[in-house]
């Protein structure tokens, strides 16, 4: 009998720990200030000329995916301090592009972001704060002052539920032109700059 009262009692006691653990996973915790703007991103990038559109070179060939990359990892998020007027970008360039992170104004009723020569990650943020501060780092051979390389994003929009997945499913849509100041590539081939564009990572296969 006393084993019967012992597992009822271990039951019961377990039954209460889920219970109060229900009522919390029931608090609603909010949302960022940026929400609709941030998230997970499956974008693909394609070289483009100065209107947008997709290069087309003499050859005639279009340059979609110039680097073979396909799809590839974008996120969007929130500030540490929760800004409503900022928010971070950060892409994966696969090692064949620009891997990038950096924070770009947004105008958050209007769903769209932008950046105008901004330090496009860390170590090129901490040349330019070293500039700023007046201590310069110097290039391996002691003399040149390194310069960052910066990020100018132009055309940047988020659209909710315009996109579908390959399923049919309405998704969201990010769409922006990203250039960099230390890229080579556009004048040696003619063309602008990069679209990237996607929609919202939907956790299904696809």
């Amino acid at each position: 009998m006393k084993k019967y009262i012992s597992m009822f009692a271990m039951a019961l006691t377990l039954s209460w720990g889920f219970t109060a653990c229900s009522v919390e996973t029931d608090e609603n915790p909010g949302g960022t200030a940026i929400q609709n703007m941030c998230g997970y991103w499956d974008v693909q990038i394609d070289a483009v000329d100065a209107s947008g559109k997709v290069f087309i070179d003499t050859d005639g060939d279009a340059w979609y995916d110039p680097f073979s990359i396909g799809v590839t990892t974008l996120y969007t998020y929130n500030t540490a301090s929760n800004s409503a007027t900022e928010m971070w970008i950060e892409g994966d360039g696969k090692g064949s592009f620009y891997d990038f992170k950096f924070k770009a104004p947004i105008d958050y009723a209007a769903g769209s972001f932008t950046a105008t020569n901004i330090p496009y990650d860390p170590d090129e943020q901490e040349i330019a704060d070293s500039i700023a501060a007046g201590n310069p780092i110097l290039d391996d051979d002691g003399v040149t002052p390194l310069v960052p390389g910066t990020a100018t994003i132009t055309d940047a929009k988020i659209m909710l539920g315009v996109a579908k997945n390959l399923h049919g499913m309405p998704c969201d849509s990010i769409s922006f032109i990203i250039s960099f100041s230390d890229d080579k590539n556009p004048a040696q081939y003619g063309y602008a700059a990069y679209r990237v564009y996607g929609t919202r990572h939907t956790g299904f296969t696809e």
